[in-house]
């Protein structure tokens, strides 16, 4: 038992030696520990390092009444270190929140690239199924919109209306060549391209453009926000991962971190006031991003919430095959009154002797090419979105609570321990302990904080006007969104609501457009006709897309369409 306690008191007297250099004997006052440390962080060669404690009159910071083991040089690496010290630990305590945005910014990237992708194969393979003497034509026009339609997503400053309109006006003519105005010979250029011009004019299809633009402004638009916004968070995180720290923050950390090496004090860490007080003056203007980072993770989450049903990206993309449908059918029925028109905008039809080839989609490499291995096929964006949301939303008050985390995880003493005060060991720390945020930092007794860092002001006005296109300010409010849906039949040109005019892009469809959203599968049209394109798709409780309330009267309307349609096809073959 005797040797018990003699082995405790040595403990413990060795202990008090380390932290208290007055207990020391004049026999442990060596600067060999501050040399190997010195060594092994590569601060410099051991060379000419002091060997034990001396005067050091040259010292800017660490200075002390006591000899010391520092020197000027010393000093000056030391503040390197402090700085590096500090962008490390930052660095560190924010890598799983950059992974976050960085890793799913990736994904939604790619997942809207295989979207697209599905989407220029699926209005592909209707023209080589139900229109296969127009394919080979059409083939440029749809692979030009989706082009158009991937450099929007992606930040490129092009109209959706534009390339929409586009489309159309480059798919009229084909309609009239092959459809409403066949010949053994294909049309001229010249006359195509007066048809082409005169698309507008005619409006060969209906009320389905409007509709197409409206729904393509309003899926794109949100999903490219996003994404910019996703971008954005990683550029915030970068600017605070690599601050460039001001002459009186490199004082206060050297001091804090590396002044206790001068007095030998290798093993010492600093109070956790003492410590708050030097990294809440560091981070004085990062603080200043707390209310705007989380004002962005709240603009994401209810975004995120407003995308769903007919303005989902995915949605309106993987039906938009269905639309086009719609549109070559509603001007095959309206064909003898389209030539009429034409006629008297572009003469009677001019033909040349060229006989456009058939199509030649290799479908099953289409098909191979759309499986999506990663997600296995059966991961919705929506879903992806939500598990994303949640996650970030535990980064709300990271900038808030950034330097506390820092001292309290990496860098100060624990609670009850003998720490450095920045100037000795002691029990406690007794200053007064300042709050986050520039402001607070007016009594700061370790950190002068002067002004504003111009580098987070700008970085901050990026987050305000990130959440202004989050909130909205950009897109559709979502009570707007519902007044937007596109009916499941009648007339093409019907309105779903008294309240919705045409620049809303109202209409019904009659493509059987799906409610719920999609799943990304490797899912192809098969084999389609004039007849089961149309088919409704209905919700479990057997209602239509319809919300004016009249669902009858459109669901009749849309059968008496599909019979119309039906019954001209059998005509034409006849």
């Amino acid at each position: 038992m005797e040797g018990g306690s003699v082995l405790r008191l040595d403990f413990l007297l060795f202990i008090l030696l380390v932290l208290f250099p007055g207990a020391r004997g004049d026999d442990l006052q060596t600067c060999e520990e501050v040399r190997k440390l010195f060594q092994l962080r590569h601060l410099g060669l051991v060379k000419g390092l002091p060997e034990t404690p001396r005067a050091g009159p040259d010292l800017q910071v660490c200075t002390s009444k006591n000899p010391t083991c520092c020197t000027k040089k010393m000093e000056e690496r030391y503040q390197i270190a402090a700085r590096q010290d500090i962008q490390q630990v930052l660095q560190t305590s924010s890598s799983t929140l950059k992974f976050l945005i960085s890793r799913n910014a990736a994904a939604f990237q790619e997942t809207f690239e295989t979207l697209i992708k599905q989407a220029e194969n699926y209005t592909s393979t209707l023209f080589c199924n139900t229109y296969r003497n127009m394919a080979l034509e059409a083939a440029a026009s749809v692979q030009e919109l989706f082009t158009d339609v991937g450099l929007f997503v992606f930040g490129t400053d092009i109209s959706p209306d534009e390339f929409v309109n586009r489309f159309f006006d480059t798919l009229f003519p084909l309609v009239y060549n092959h459809l409403i105005n066949p010949g053994v010979t294909d049309i001229s250029l010249e006359y195509s391209e007066c048809i082409r011009m005169a698309r507008r004019d005619i409006n060969p299809f209906g009320n389905i453009p409007k509709i197409v633009m409206g729904q393509m402004g309003r899926s794109l638009l949100p999903s490219r926000t996003f994404l910019q916004a996703l971008n954005l968070g990683i550029e915030v995180i970068n600017t605070t991962d690599h601050l460039q720290f001001s002459k009186e923050c490199s004082k206060a950390l050297l001091k804090m971190q590396y002044c206790p090496h001068c007095q030998a004090l290798t093993l010492s860490k600093p109070c956790m006031g003492y410590c708050l007080n030097v990294v809440r003056g560091c981070l004085a203007n990062v603080a200043e991003i707390d209310p705007h980072w989380r004002g962005y993770i709240q603009s994401l989450e209810e975004l995120s919430d407003t995308i769903h049903g007919i303005y989902d990206i995915e949605h309106v993309l993987l039906n938009f095959h269905l639309l086009v449908n719609d549109a070559v059918m509603q001007a095959h029925i309206n064909g003898k009154k389209l030539s009429e028109q034409v006629n008297k905008i572009c003469g009677p039809p001019v033909r040349t002797p060229t006989q456009t080839p058939g199509c030649s989609l290799d479908q099953s490499k289409d098909k191979q090419g759309m499986k999506i291995s990663s997600r296995e096929g059966e991961e919705t964006l929506a879903s992806r979105r939500k598990e994303f949301i949640n996650s970030l939303r535990l980064y709300k008050t990271f900038y808030g609570g950034l330097a506390d985390q820092l001292c309290v995880n990496e860098l100060a003493a624990a609670d009850g321990l003998p720490c450095w005060n920045g100037g000795d060991v002691v029990k406690s720390y007794t200053h007064r302990v300042v709050g986050n945020g520039i402001k607070a930092q007016s009594g700061n007794p370790e950190v002068k904080v002067k002004g504003t860092d111009p580098v987070i002001n700008q970085i901050i006005d990026k987050l305000k006007h990130v959440i202004q296109l989050l909130q909205g300010r950009s897109t559709p409010k979502p009570e707007r969104w519902d007044l937007l849906q596109v009916g499941s039949g009648g007339h093409i040109d019907e309105q779903v609501s008294g309240d919705c005019d045409d620049e809303d892009g109202c209409g019904g469809s009659g493509s059987g457009e799906v409610k719920r959203v999609l799943k990304i599968t490797n899912w192809m049209p098969d084999e389609m006709n004039l007849s089961d394109v149309k088919q409704i798709h209905q919700t479990d409780g057997g209602s239509t897309l319809d919300t004016s309330g009249a669902r009858s009267s459109a669901v009749t309307a849309h059968m008496t369409f599909t019979l119309i349609s039906v019954a001209a096809f059998i005509l034409s073959l006849w």
